[in-house]
């Protein structure tokens, strides 16, 4: 099982450079996420309309295509999330990843340096 973040899916499905190392890593395994992946990925979308306006059809189509990915999603225990959070410094969106990671025992795909950082550490 991977657990991916909105960074990850975020460059594969928007054409990011780091797509193809994102698409060689995910390969054909199972999928999970927290719940909030979706809020991210629209926020992320909503960032890209404001930057590049020309491109609304195919940033709203990538979101689509996001959308259509095996990605069991998954919702999280707020109190350890609060709890991790804090002893890790990670944001409590970024703990939520991370914490569900190991509740699955599974690995975390993630491009935010800091949360794979944390992700590496063993605490």
């Amino acid at each position: 099982m991977l657990v991916v973040d909105a960074s990850a899916v975020g460059a594969l499905v928007f054409g990011e450079p780091q797509a193809e190392t994102v698409a060689a890593h995910l390969g054909e395994h199972p999928l999970a996420a927290p719940a909030l992946i979706w809020f991210e990925l629209a926020s992320i979308a909503l960032k890209k309309l404001k930057a590049y306006p020309g491109e609304r059809i195919r940033i709203l189509r990538a979101l689509t295509l996001a959308q259509s990915l095996a990605i069991r999603t998954t919702e999280v225990d707020h109190q350890a999330i609060i709890a991790l959070s804090e002893h890790t410094g990670l944001t409590s969106y970024d703990a939520s990843y991370l914490w569900l990671a190991r509740e699955l025992g599974g690995e975390l795909v993630t491009l935010d340096k800091k949360l794979a950082r944390v992700a590496a550490e063993k605490f």
